[in-house]
Parts: C-alpha cells; sequence; structure tokens
C-alpha cells in the first residue's frame, strides 16, 4: 500500500517565488564589482529572475542546453542561477582565475550555448572567445553605459532582459533534471564536471538549514564568502531564498577590510568561507582594534581548519567556528561539526579536538571506510581506511562519463580520503589516498607532519607533499609562508620538526615560497607534488 501524499516535483522555480511571496521584504546586498554597493529584496530578485528566464527562452536558451558563467557573488549572478535552471537549462559556473586555456577547454567540453561574465573578467572573453566555438552569445553583467571593449560580439546584460515580460508561468518537469555543471578543482588532468539535478539541490539546500549544519533563518543574516563558482556556494544561495534570509555577496571585495565593513554594516550573523578568509578577517579586526559583535557562527571549509584559527576566533572574538567537510562530488555538504549536550560540562581545551575532526556526518549521507581489498572496516575511531559517500545529493557519476573508477560497483563514491569513523559519528580525515607518503615502507601523515609545522610561530601556510628519493622512495617535502615580519630558515624548520616528530617524518626538504591557491583558498599539492619531483632532479630551486 502506497501513501496518499501528492507527487509535486521539487524545483528550484519554487524556491525563489518562496522567497519572493513570503520573505519578500528580506534583502540582497552585493558590493559590486565597481565597489559601489547594491540592494535590493527578494521580491525585485524575483521579478528579475523572471525577466531574465523569458529573455533566455527568447534567445533560444532550451532545456538541457548549458549557460556558462564566470563571475563574482553578487546580484545578478543569483538572478541566473534561478532563471537558467528554472527553464531547465543547465548554470556552468567557470572559476575565473583558472588559466584561459582550462576555461576554454570546459566551455568546449560543456558545449556552452552562452557565456555571462562580470567586467571585471572582459580580459578573460576577449582572450578565449576566439576558442569558444560553441557559445553563440556573450553577456556582460553590467549596463550599456558601463560595457568595457570587446574583440567579439557582446551585449550588455540589463539590455538583453530589458524588454522581457515580468510575467512567467513555470513549466514543472522532472526533478531529476540537471539544473547545474560544476567542474572539479585542484585535481591532476583534465577536470571532470559534477551534474547536480533540481532534487538533489533542493534536498541539499534543506540539509543545510539545519541547526546543526548551517543553520539561518528569516532573521539571520549570511555573509557568503565561499565563490558561487565553486559548488553554488555551498548551497548558500538556495538556503537564503527557502528560509527568508538576508544574504551579503561581497563580489570582488575579499580582503579583510572590505569584509569586516560588510559584516558589521549589514549585521552578519552567519558566515561561510575557508580558513585563508577568515585568517584575513582575524587580521584586520586585531591590527585595527575592531570587534565582529553581531556574529554567531562561522563555518569553515575547503581546507582543514588550523587549532590556531579555531582559538582566535572562539577565546579571542568570541565567535564559534564550526567545521565542516565536502567535496563538489557532494554538493558540497558531507559533515559539519555539532556538539554533544555534553559538551557543556567540559572545559574548553577537552572540546577542542571533536572541533577539529571534519565534523559529524549529516542526515542524507551515508559513510563507510575499506581497506585497500575493498573490505568495510569498523566505526571504532581506531581503524583506518578510504572513505566512501553515498546519498541524495552524492555524484553518481560524472558529465560524459569520465572518471567512473571513482564510483563503486555498490554505487559508492570513493572519496580519495584517508579516514576514520568513530563512534559518535565524528569523520575524522588523517589524509588523502595520494598525500601518503610511503618513505622506507613507514606511512607518513602529511597532515600530522602539517599540523607541527602550524605550531611554529612564524609559520602562516604549510603543505607537505612526497618528494621522489633515491634511497627511501619517498621522503617528505614541507613547502611553507611566513608571517609578515618573521624570518626564518629551512633549516631551523627542520630542527623545530626533529623536537616533535619521529625521526622519519621529519621533511627532509623545506622551501620558504609562496603556495599557490585555488580561488577558493584550497592549497593546490597538485602543483607543489610537481614542484617536489623537480627538486629531486634539482630543476626547481
Amino acid at each position: 500500500m502506497q501513501g496518499l501524499m501528492m507527487k509535486h516535483e521539487l524545483m528550484i522555480s519554487d524556491l525563489i517565488e518562496h522567497a519572493a511571496n513570503v520573505h519578500r521584504d528580506r534583502e540582497i546586498y552585493t558590493l559590486e564589482t565597481d565597489m559601489t554597493e547594491h540592494r535590493y529584496t527578494w521580491a525585485d530578485c524575483a521579478v528579475r529572475v523572471r525577466k531574465l528566464a523569458n529573455a533566455l527562452r527568447a534567445a533560444g536558451i532550451q532545456k538541457g542546453d548549458r549557460v556558462a558563467t564566470i563571475a563574482w557573488n553578487n546580484y545578478r549572478h543569483v538572478e541566473i542561477y534561478y532563471a537558467v535552471s528554472s527553464i531547465g537549462a543547465i548554470v556552468h559556473t567557470i572559476n575565473p582565475r583558472l588559466k584561459p586555456e582550462q576555461i576554454a577547454w570546459m566551455v568546449g567540453h560543456a558545449e556552452d550555448k552562452f557565456l555571462m561574465f562580470d567586467t571585471t573578467f572582459a580580459p578573460i572573453i576577449n582572450g578565449v572567445h576566439g576558442l569558444c566555438k560553441s557559445v553563440e552569445k556573450f553577456i556582460c553583467m553590467t549596463d550599456d553605459r558601463a560595457m568595457p571593449e570587446f574583440k567579439c560580439d557582446a551585449v550588455s546584460y540589463e539590455s538583453f532582459i530589458a524588454d522581457a515580460s515580468e510575467e512567467i508561468e513555470w513549466e514543472r518537469f522532472d526533478e531529476n533534471t540537471a539544473c547545474t555543471l560544476c567542474y572539479t578543482s585542484g585535481t591532476t588532468g583534465d577536470p571532470k564536471g559534477v551534474l547536480y539535478s533540481h532534487r538533489s539541490t533542493i534536498l541539499h539546500a534543506m540539509a543545510g538549514c539545519f541547526n546543526d549544519v548551517i543553520g539561518g533563518g528569516s532573521n539571520d543574516t549570511i555573509l557568503a564568502v565561499v565563490p558561487m563558482f565553486h559548488v553554488s556556494a555551498w548551497g548558500l544561495v538556495y538556503s537564503a531564498a527557502m528560509v527568508g534570509a538576508k544574504i551579503v555577496m561581497p563580489g570582488p571585495g575579499l580582503d579583510g577590510a572590505n569584509l569586516t565593513k560588510m559584516i558589521n554594516q549589514e549585521g552578519v550573523t552567519l558566515m561561510a568561507g575557508v580558513p585563508t578568509v577568515w585568517l584575513g578577517i582575524y587580521n584586520h579586526v586585531k591590527a585595527n582594534n575592531e570587534s565582529l559583535p553581531t556574529v554567531k557562527k562561522a563555518l569553515v571549509g575547503g581546507s582543514a581548519l588550523p587549532e590556531s584559527l579555531l582559538r582566535a576566533y572562539e577565546q579571542d572574538l568570541g565567535i564559534p567556528m564550526q567545521q565542516g567537510w565536502g567535496m563538489t562530488e557532494t554538493s558540497p555538504l558531507g559533515t559539519t561539526y555539532s556538539k554533544f549536550p555534553d559538551a557543556d560540562h567540559k572545559s574548553y581545551d577537552d572540546t577542542v579536538q571533536d572541533k577539529l575532526y571534519a565534523g559529524r556526518r549529516i542526515f542524507g549521507v551515508d559513510m563507510r571506510i575499506v581497506d585497500d581489498e575493498g573490505k568495510i572496516l569498523p566505526e571504532d575511531g581506531e581503524a583506518e581506511g578510504h572513505l566512501q559517500v553515498r546519498g541524495p545529493w552524492i555524484a553518481s557519476g560524472y558529465f560524459k562519463g569520465a572518471g567512473a573508477d571513482s564510483f563503486t560497483d555498490d554505487g559508492w563514491f570513493a572519496t580519495g580520503d584517508v579516514s576514520k569513523l568513530h563512534p559518535r559519528g565524528y569523520m575524522e580525515i588523517t589524509d588523502r589516498s595520494k598525500d601518503v607518503i610511503i618513505s622506507g615502507g613507514e606511512n607518513i601523515s602529511s597532515l600530522e607532519v602539517e599540523e607541527v609545522l602550524y605550531q611554529h610561530p612564524a609559520i602562516l601556510t604549510a603543505a607537505v607533499v612526497a618528494k621522489p628519493d633515491p634511497r627511501w622512495q619517498e621522503v617528505p617535502c614541507a613547502f611553507i609562508e611566513l608571517k609578515q615580519g618573521f624570518e626564518v630558515t629551512p633549516e631551523e624548520i627542520i630542527e623545530f620538526c626533529r623536537e616533535h616528530l619521529a625521526r622519519f617524518k621529519v621533511p627532509k626538504d623545506v622551501v620558504i615560497i609562496e603556495i599557490p591557491k585555488t580561488s577558493t583558498g584550497k592549497l593546490q599539492k597538485f602543483v607543489l607534488r610537481e614542484w617536489a619531483k623537480e627538486r629531486s632532479t634539482g630543476e626547481f630551486s
């Protein structure tokens, strides 16, 4: 016997209409590319979403067509998210900090029909337009007055939607229809496309609204520092509409000074970003004797949360930090930190370790760890194995069939993380599979070595990778960035590590350098691995 419930497809168009009708006066704030401010309401946004949807249809965009964006977090980007998906087409978000040839490759692989971009990225378009054979129209996200010069035919966003109707009857279609395409970052070889659906996106947004996940409600103001070109800004664009939160879009203003100003000016209560962003804010606040009195929580993802940063926010600024873990393939929410009631009866130091785990799995995400032969290992906090996940917002495959070996025959996604699963639901990442350094038959966790390096007062950022060695096969090689005003030698760093690590785990090579990062603040370890190889042959110094 089946239940007597309506069959009502989950549609992204319902989100924007809900926000417009129920939370119509809540704001979307944007710091524009020219550093001016823009603000309007969810109701205003919905009107322009309808206009853009009608304009796209009139221009020939059909179901399944891909519309690419190269843009900051701003109100026009929000409109594109909703309008494109709501007519059954697919938003393809592109990282603007990729090399031009990588951008052109992605556009070609996705077969994007339109490409919409902020004025900041006009030089990119001028450089790659000739390589983007599938693109029929380039749309610059501005008005006619601010249009840059182009080497290709381009129209302004405002002129494109100007004559379109403000009324639309949204079509209802299969909720498993694709809505967004995002390519993986930080991998070797060609990026792989992850194709999200209306169903997965809305279920993921609902999960993000859980109090123990991101939370947020109609009385909250959310600062979305995590880029909209990176896994849909962790779903914040959708969950904010769902609950009627005010959302603050920082555009290109990602430095500590601009973010601190926005936080205090707009009364931000929740904020989401990577550790490097929070470090920039902290340094600005301390240097200028400011505070962040309205902030209730800072969500941290993208890379591991250093204990020093956790303590700086929680003990110095009084702002709880919540670590989360996820991937492009997991939409991205997989785990977030949530405390047990008994934590209130413990000292702060006794709760720190739980906060430094990757978090507790959230409802909707199943996890298991397996050994090299695929045998499932116990969740006892001791066994260490390859992490696999599954769930309604986890990828079941890659766009155009790439990377099939990342998916198991029984329906799990192999994350590439080496992890422990603890009895109370915490997941601990001990390493990336490719980051395990095997030196003379001994396994060395790069994360363990990095944690020691972060204890050195001069080190701002640290990354440890394997360096080929004729005797040991591999040895640890540490790349470090120093804090401003500090000086230290590689020999001093090695000596420091000797005091805290077993001898075979001590880096045999230390390089003081500016570490390459993705636009979302992730350390590009695949670049460092190549540099480490070059150092072993004397090609890099």
